[in-house]
């Protein structure tokens, strides 16, 4: 298994170029910035921090030039002025060639948004998302960073996978990189069948589709009933990654290991949020 770069992260002043609504539950917010020649990343599931600004503001308030102590001044910061921190995924990375010919066209970064009811901030941030709005965010300047956690062993012959809507843009950068010739069974949880998308691999690759019914019941259930019944080709040496609700992450990851006697340590598992808990209340649990 490949090892991560301890790599240093920075802050991007970034703009939205665009939005694109994907679904009824997601949205795509495209932004740029002067600074992104400057961010960097190689992996399908790099993990950013992306800073809101409440209403009425023009723009998130960081103190990023206090280099390492902003994270602590930021946390002082009173709650209706302290920018709002969630984390994402990127979607998709556009670098403009240094020898393009067409010098116009600016480096571009994807961040693909869950809509929600109740909405929280950052929901309620992007339905409203306009060009020109503006944002901060805590990326990679490093291609191979901790923040990537999709990492198959090279002996890899089954790439197993699970996710929720938060998980979406993950696994579909995941696919897209996958080889021709390469397996995987994919099963991919939304709220509503609006949601789900036609995804592009060159892979062999089996993705089953989990609609959650009206009643807004917990998705586990039903993600482990899906996995149960599977029958998965035989493969030597699997890769497991699931993310996604962390209690669902958490059942699922005990089926591969405990059920289906799949190694440990070749299974990754990512909680991208928690049933009930904001971030705020997450990392304050931590």
């Amino acid at each position: 298994m490949t090892t991560a770069t301890a790599a240093p992260f920075r802050f991007f002043s970034l703009q939205v170029v665009r939005t694109r609504r994907l679904g009824p539950s997601l949205v795509r917010v495209t932004f740029g910035g002067d600074d992104l020649h400057a961010f960097h990343s190689d992996g399908c599931d790099q993990s950013l921090s992306l800073f809101l600004p409440h209403p009425g503001q023009s723009e998130p308030a960081v103190p990023r030039e206090l280099g390492d102590g902003w994270w602590q001044c930021w946390r002082e910061l009173p709650d209706g002025v302290r920018a709002v921190m969630r984390s994402y995924t990127l979607r998709a990375l556009r670098h403009e060639p240094d020898d393009a010919d067409d010098a116009d066209e600016p480096d571009e970064i994807d961040i693909d948004f869950v809509l929600h009811t109740p909405a929280g901030p950052a929901s309620t941030w992007a339905a409203r998302a306009a060009a020109g709005d503006r944002v901060v965010l805590l990326g990679p300047a490093i291609a191979d960073n901790r923040a990537i956690r999709f990492r198959p062993p090279e002996d890899t012959d089954l790439t197993l996978i699970w996710g929720d809507e938060t998980a979406l843009p993950a696994v579909s950068a995941i696919l897209e990189s996958l080889p021709a010739g390469a397996r995987a069974r994919v099963w991919l949880e939304v709220p509503d069948a609006g949601d789900i998308q036609d995804l592009r691999t060159e892979a062999d690759a089996e993705i089953t589709w989990l609609v959650r019914d009206a009643s807004g019941a917990e998705g586990s259930p039903m993600a482990l009933g899906a996995l149960r019944d599977a029958q998965l080709p035989p493969a030597a040496h699997p890769y497991v990654w699931i993310a996604g609700e962390s209690g669902c992450v958490k059942t699922l990851r005990r089926h591969f290991v405990a059920e289906r006697g799949i190694d440990r340590r070749r299974v990754t598992f990512v909680g991208y949020w928690r049933r009930g808990m904001s971030e705020e209340q997450l990392r304050a649990a931590e």
